[in-house]
């Protein structure tokens, strides 16, 4: 797309928009260490999981995700009857995209993803787990207010997706505005 096509938005005193700096020779992105993945990944909660369906084609679906950094694991909940977790089923190839608020950062992370058996007893392992899922202020405080959410993810046959992840790649384009 020429410059002159280009709408938007004018930033700072040159007149040109984020976009025209990009195409114009401005700043190119920036590839992002390990390290500064990592650290995106575990200030975000909010992603785009992509798993394969029988055609080849992806399916993608906003997801609440919990990223673990020492196992390189990241966590999803689920329901044993969604789409996702057939399709992990049959092809256990999955990514993670994860973008800024203005998108001009972002991180995906591939593995292989594998799918927990549903909860069934309240407080078992897997409900445990899907517990620690949950942002430490949504977490029940009281005995009670446990009891309840193990309860309700019996009830709705929760499961926890695990994408292993085996590639972590992203980058950073530096535009104010």
């Amino acid at each position: 797309m020429a410059a002159e096509e280009t709408t938007g938005t004018t930033t700072g005193t040159t007149g040109t928009t984020g976009a025209e700096k990009v195409r114009s020779g401005g700043p190119g992105p920036r590839a992002l260490t390990d390290a500064a993945l990592s650290d995106f990944l575990g200030e975000r909660q909010f992603g785009t999981l992509a798993t394969v369906k029988r055609d080849g084609h992806p399916h993608l679906t906003t997801m609440v995700y919990h990223w673990d950094p020492e196992e390189r694991t990241v966590r999803f909940s689920s329901t044993a009857d969604r789409l996702k977790v057939r399709q992990i089923g049959h092809n256990p190839l999955a990514a993670l995209h994860v973008s800024s608020d203005d998108h001009w950062t972002f991180a995906v992370a591939e593995g292989e993803a594998e799918v927990s058996d549903p909860t069934t007893t309240p407080g078992d392992a897997v409900g445990r787990e899907l517990l620690t899922l949950l942002p430490a202020a949504a977490r029940p405080n009281l005995l009670e207010d446990e009891t309840a959410f193990f309860a309700q993810q019996v009830a709705e046959r929760r499961v926890v997706i695990r994408l292993r992840v085996g590639r972590l790649y992203g980058t950073a384009l530096d535009i104010a505005g």
